[in-house]
């Protein structure tokens, strides 16, 4: 089905049915709320079944050990997990997988996205202290020494990184940007930081890379590194839109079935116009958040629409995702303000996405800067 540049596959809708239940089934809120006391965070169980399942290998080329389709067809998964709060570095190994097939050699394609595809743990590290969504604005630097790379300075904002097999980097290298890999092997284990972030359903590492050499086969394609960058955060953006828009739509149904059943002065309080007309408000916002993100799954691969299209949708997720879960807290009374109310769950996660590869006042200053050219 297509219409209005929106494509909706078989795939996707083969997909979405598979990941709803298996999502369902296995990220229940008793376990999301055990997972966040974990040391891992996730459960390496259901990470097996994930692998098995074949969605880490959904956007790998067949050549590659992959199935052979794209982001597109990752999106629907990855709309059920944040719809069902499932804590996985699955979007950071399938962002590390477009790194690899945007800026990599065909020998380091070769050797790890058939690695990651079967179950590898990827992640990237990209964020430092001033905090810039750009993500060429790096002062992390690397040097060359009898041919291998050295590495210094720090990376925040690591995902997964206690438990990923591979971590890509961006460096200064020869006065401009870089990436380049570093495998577990290389990383010291006082080389990582546990940082405590908003959403405690992630794990977040600050990473010293001093002392950190490796060779200099490491270093990705550097006439693809502007482009790997913009695919990166392409990507990155368009699956977060899919965790907020899958957020958004549970905690409007959390707040629904709150109010269908809760009673003062004798009535429902969802038959009150101050409760209605802000849920219609969240879901209206959910429904176009929904709407501009399997447009730019559809869109991604155009140059120059794609960009639109997915800024468009993370900063209409990002807005949804927050003010559903803002009326969530407000309308659960006191308790929505206790840690036990699932809303709080949703509204810091709202939170970590925005401050992550950009927040909706940000990607709507790049989108004029786009279009009133």
């Amino acid at each position: 089905m297509e219409f209005a540049g929106i494509g909706y596959s078989e795939e996707q809708i083969q997909l979405l049915d598979v990941a709803s239940e298996f999502c369902r089934d296995k990220s229940q809120i008793a376990k999301v709320r055990a997972l966040l006391e974990s040391e891992t965070g996730f459960d390496a169980e259901v990470w097996k079944e994930i692998v098995e399942l074949g969605w880490l290998a959904i956007a790998i080329p067949e050549a590659q050990g992959g199935v052979g389709l794209s982001l597109a067809e990752v999106v629907p998964v990855v709309e059920q997990m944040g719809c069902n709060l499932l804590a996985s570095p699955f979007v950071s190994t399938i962002v590390t997988q477009q790194a690899l097939l945007a800026g990599a050699t065909a020998e380091q394609q070769g050797e790890w996205l058939p690695r990651l595809a079967a179950g590898e743990i990827g992640t990237l590290a990209l964020g430092e202290a001033h905090g810039d969504w750009d993500l060429a604005n790096v002062t992390a630097s690397a040097t060359r020494a009898e041919g291998t790379i050295r590495l210094s300075g720090t990376k925040h904002f690591v995902l997964w990184a206690d438990s990923a097999a591979l971590v890509v980097v961006s460096v200064q290298l020869d006065g401009k940007p870089a990436l380049v890999l570093v495998e577990k092997s290389a990383i010291p284990a006082e080389a990582l930081r546990r940082e405590t972030i908003v959403d405690e359903s992630k794990r977040s590492f600050a990473l010293s890379l001093d002392g950190i050499s490796v060779s200099e086969n490491a270093v990705l394609d550097a006439s693809r590194t502007s482009a790997a960058l913009a695919q990166i955060e392409l990507a990155a953006n368009l699956l977060q839109s899919a965790e907020m828009c899958g957020g958004s739509q549970a905690v409007i149904d959390y707040t629904l079935d709150y109010l269908r059943t809760r009673k003062q002065f004798g009535k429902l309080i969802g038959e009150y116009q101050a409760l209605k007309h802000p849920m219609v408000d969240a879901y209206v916002g959910y429904e176009k958040a929904r709407t501009h993100l399997y447009s730019a799954a559809h869109s991604i691969s155009d140059q120059g629409r794609g960009e639109v299209a997915v800024r468009m949708a993370k900063a209409a997720a990002d807005g949804a995702y927050s003010f559903a879960a803002d009326r969530a807290i407000q309308f659960h009374g006191g308790f929505g303000f206790t840690h036990d109310c699932d809303a709080g769950l949703h509204r810091r996660a709202a939170i970590f996405h925005a401050s992550q590869f950009g927040d909706a006042a940000w990607h709507r200053k790049k989108l004029a800067d786009l279009l009133l050219v």
